[in-house]
């Protein structure tokens, strides 16, 4: 029988780990010696001592000394802390050695909620997508954990957000195999993936299979579509499954109008996002946002309907909205080259300064161009650009 020490150094070359470091730091060196000591530590100690390692490293080498130790008893609570130290300290290889000493040693029981938090660590902070997914594939297989829906879902909107398409529907089939019960989030999911994926056909499709799942399609359902159709240049499409979403007693709400409002601007179409702006959305109960009027106002410019653009601008500021930096910037270039008067821009330019912006050079020799034009000498208008780019120079 080997002595626990041997048998641990046994363990570590199964694993295939090589060691990160030999010697601890220095600065860490006392809290270690704890781990050395003959008297009982209780599982909380532990927690305390590796709580109180400063460098990620000495973490690796506290796990292995109390590996060796009688009273080793590892918990969820140790593991967590231990990976998101680790985590925190982008040692990433290190945190697949321990979760190969999971599950060779298989001395606790984990919570599908660990594997969530590790899961995301592969995802979001390491950059490891794939394994991501094969940690969702090990919970049951090597870990003996089923994976909750929670688990499956961020995985695959994981790979929705990575383009990896091919491997989306690769996780959704298996998810009987997993456990997992298919949920309207999922479905959303997938859906997303196809529209981004550019396959709105089988995105179209997918919402048949809703009720098959015995799932109800929800706004999210419905907004993700639209906004497909919208920007594949389908806009009566998206109003057609806006009569759809309503049919089936979904309330659109304000994401969902302000999708249409973009689609119809996108075309031309203004005055029917105005429209919706100004009466659908009341009709329907649906507050109009920041966006809702900030396309309205886009396209109204799009279109040099700068005098009805102001009006919206009014209507956005009374409101305690706040007009975007492009859409000062357009307005006043426009305005400046339709010869719109001093006072027009001064209000412009007012607003656009109360709303915390600063107009540039650029901005102010437009504007300086368009009045001396119309009010100043050929002689003044010089002095007056002479004037700005000493001030040019000089900033």
């Amino acid at each position: 029988m080997l002595p626990r020490s041997a048998s641990s150094a046994r363990l570590l070359l199964r694993l295939g780990q090589r060691p990160l470091s030999t010697i601890a730091s220095p600065a860490d060196s006392d809290e270690l010696k704890k781990l050395n000591r003959k008297d009982w530590l209780a599982p909380n100690e532990v927690l305390n001592i590796i709580k109180n390692l400063r460098d990620p490293k000495s973490v690796v080498i506290a796990l292995d000394r109390y590996s060796t130790r009688k009273d080793y008893k590892p918990n969820e609570a140790l593991y967590t802390l231990t990976i998101s130290i680790l985590a925190h300290g982008k040692m990433f290889d290190a945190i697949e050695g321990i979760m190969e000493r999971i599950r060779v040693e298989k001395r606790c029981r984990l919570s599908d909620e660990f594997f969530y938090n590790v899961i995301k660590i592969y995802g979001n902070v390491a950059g490891r997508v794939r394994r991501a997914m094969e940690t969702l594939y090990d919970m049951p297989q090597k870990y003996n954990v089923w994976p909750s829906v929670k688990s499956f879902n961020f995985v695959l909107n994981l790979l929705v957000s990575w383009k990896l398409f091919d491997f989306v529907h690769e996780v959704y089939v298996r998810a009987p195999e997993l456990g997992v019960e298919i949920d309207a989030c999922c479905l959303n999911i997938l859906l997303k993936g196809l529209c981004e994926g550019g396959n709105l056909n089988a995105a179209l499709n997918l919402l048949d299979e809703f009720p098959k799942q015995r799932c109800k399609p929800n706004e999210r359902t419905f907004s993700t579509l639209m906004h497909a159709l919208c920007k594949s240049g389908k806009v009566d499409d998206a109003f057609r499954l806006l009569e759809r979403m309503e049919e089936e007693g979904i309330s659109p709400d304000t994401v969902t109008f302000n999708i249409l409002i973009s689609g119809l601007r996108k075309q031309g179409r203004v005055d029917e996002g105005m429209e919706i702006l100004e009466r659908t959305m009341l009709l329907k109960g649906s507050d109009p946002n920041d966006g809702s009027y900030q396309e309205v106002l886009y396209g109204l410019i799009d279109q040099r309907r700068f005098a009805e653009a102001m009006v919206i601008m009014e209507r956005m500021i009374a409101k305690r909205m706040k007009p975007s930096f492009i859409s000062y910037k357009s307005m006043v270039s426009g305005m400046c080259k339709e010869n719109y008067s001093v006072q027009e821009l001064d209000w412009i330019l007012r607003q656009m300064v109360r709303q915390g912006f600063v107009p540039k050079m650029g901005m102010w020799r437009q504007i300086v161009r368009a009045v001396a034009s119309e009010s100043t000498s050929c002689k003044e208008h010089l002095q007056v650009e002479q004037l700005l780019d000493d001030r040019a120079g000089s900033s």
